[in-house]
């Protein structure tokens, strides 16, 4: 809802959140989806500058409530990256663990508007010593789409597993190779929110100062001159690729040593495109849902029909495989009043003349980006893994080809593989190899090869 008395032209439409009851996560649950089968086969093959500070006073212990974790604070104060609350956890559905250490967070970070907010997250430690030399490194994890209500965030699947576990096998690729594991939830997973899905300047933060509060929680062993690697795929690609953006700007305390982008949302309008009236028209309705979230001063509800305002409460009452279901072949012209499409709805404007397709243009990566010398506003001093599949069936890969040749263009070191013999959710298990040997080389501090 915008503020009362603003004029704008037209408006956007609704898509849908409301949490399935979660298990107790101390128990594990027999509920497995079939993407969730499929992997664990598989796997057998602008956002201000923000100091992190000294850290603030975080909990004596970590002995909040399951319920704590979730639990979004009246108010949010502290820096980037301190401790709300912690827990112990163990994770039931990460398979083939070596022995470790885990807890859940909610923690500080800044959404897209540079607002301090509250995330939610899980962190683990090997326990066995780590022998490599220098501290342990951290790998800095944005998840795979899991859904936009509060109960499909990627630390209650861990946890929990009731639905759309299927990127476990390679978070033990992760810990198996004795790195520490810091894994943002995202922002917009506490209880009664909903997910600023694709939105990196959000998710970005998160994902970096999941990595500092990884050092922060009592008991920890992981020390501030660690390595830090970044890595996602899908949305967690385009989140980790705001995050390697946001990186010399937004937590210059992070070592980071390098950062993997995969199956990367690179330009919002273009996958939208792609998406609407398709099987997988779901990602739009969360993207919409999403954006709504992180800018409620923006046209939207007064846009909607019956049906518009019934997709909201279906995108938060389902996590990915739902979510699909729902929407398959769905077209964003069937939820406003008026029929507006999406070029009618980028469009739109809100307070003070901004409109939805500014707003989309924004989120976009390889914009004002360059390498460490460079006068570039996001710059990156550390190289990146971008990869996708051959047979990428739900993105078009236009746009990350054009992210790939940008990035070389402005001095950021990369290199793009796209030989995987993968569609788009199998292209994460196919280039898991390729993604531990990146963060091997970095973590060794071995030379890359640049393959611009």
């Amino acid at each position: 809802m915008g503020s009362p008395g603003a004029i704008w032209n037209i408006g956007v439409p609704h898509i849908g959140d409301a949490p399935v009851s979660d298990t107790a996560e101390e128990e594990p649950v027999k509920i497995r989806s079939v993407l969730a089968a499929l992997s664990l086969g598989a796997a057998a093959l602008t956002v201000p500058l923000v100091s992190a500070g000294p850290a603030a006073a975080g909990p004596a212990g970590c002995t909040a409530g399951e319920a704590d974790i979730y639990t979004p604070p009246a108010s949010v104060s502290g820096n980037p990256g301190d401790i709300l609350a912690c827990r112990e956890t163990t994770l039931w559905f990460v398979p083939n663990l070596k022995p470790y250490k885990a807890w859940k967070v909610q923690y500080v970070t800044t959404d897209a508007k540079g607002n301090r907010v509250a995330a939610s997250g899980t962190v683990a430690i090997p326990t066995d010593a780590w022998t490599q030399g220098g501290p342990r490194p951290t790998l800095a994890y944005a998840p795979f789409t899991h859904g936009s209500g509060s109960s499909c965030s990627l630390s209650k699947q861990m946890t929990t597993g009731f639905q759309d576990q299927f990127e476990a096998p390679n978070l033990s690729g992760y810990l198996n190779e004795g790195w520490a594991l810091a894994a943002t939830d995202g922002v917009g997973y506490l209880d009664g929110q909903t997910h600023y899905y694709v939105n990196g300047k959000a998710n970005g933060p998160a994902t970096l100062d999941i990595a500092r509060a990884a050092r922060r929680i009592p008991g920890s062993t992981l020390t501030a001159g660690g390595k830090v690697g970044i890595s996602g795929y899908s949305e967690g690609g385009n989140t980790a690729g705001w995050a390697a953006q946001l990186a010399a700007s937004y937590a210059p305390d992070l070592d980071v040593a390098g950062a993997a982008s995969g199956g990367i949302p690179a330009d919002l309008k273009a996958a939208a495109k792609q998406l609407n009236g398709s099987v997988f028209a779901g990602f739009l309705a969360d993207t919409l849902i999403g954006l709504k979230a992180q800018y409620p001063e923006m046209p939207f509800d007064q846009l909607m029909n019956d049906a518009g305002r019934q997709v909201e409460k279906d995108v938060k009452n389902n996590c990915l495989l739902g979510t699909l279901g729902v929407f398959a072949g769905a077209r964003v012209e069937n939820y406003t009043t008026q029929k507006l499409s999406l070029d009618q709805l980028y469009a739109v404007q809100g307070p003070g003349g901004t409109t939805w397709g500014q707003i989309a243009d924004s989120l976009n990566l390889g914009v004002d980006v360059g390498g460490p010398n460079s006068s570039a506003k996001y710059k990156v001093a550390f190289p990146l893994f971008l990869y996708r599949g051959w047979a990428e069936e739900i993105l078009p890969h236009e746009p990350m080809d054009r992210l790939h040749a940008t990035y070389c263009q402005t001095g950021v070191q990369n290199t793009y593989k796209i030989a995987y013999p993968t569609e788009h959710a199998t292209t994460m298990f196919g280039a898991a190899g390729d993604v531990l040997n990146f963060f091997r080389d970095r973590f060794a501090g071995k030379p890359f090869q640049n393959g611009c």
